[in-house]
C-alpha cells in the first residue's frame, strides 16, 4: 500500500481503458487520481494529496486527518 503525508492509497487496475485509478482511503473527503503505469501513479498520488493539502492551506481549512482504526 503506498502512503504519503500520513495518507494511504487504494488502487485498482481497469483494463479495458489501460489505467490505474486510486483513491485516497481512510477520509471522507474525496481525493482520486489516475496513471497508466505504476510510477505515474505514485506521483498522480503524490500530486492528488499535495493539491488536496494547498487547497485546505489556501481556504483556511484544516484537512481531514486520516482516519485511525478502532
Amino acid at each position: 500500500m503506498t502512503e504519503h503525508a500520513g495518507y494511504r492509497a487504494g488502487v485498482r487496475y481497469d483494463d479495458d481503458v489501460g489505467l490505474f485509478h486510486g483513491e485516497v482511503i481512510d477520509t471522507l473527503d474525496v481525493i482520486t487520481f489516475q496513471g497508466t503505469s505504476v510510477a505515474g501513479l505514485r506521483q498522480a498520488f503524490k500530486d492528488s494529496v499535495n493539491e488536496y493539502l494547498k487547497v485546505c492551506a489556501e481556504r483556511g481549512r484544516n484537512p481531514e486527518k486520516v482516519a485511525s482504526a478502532p
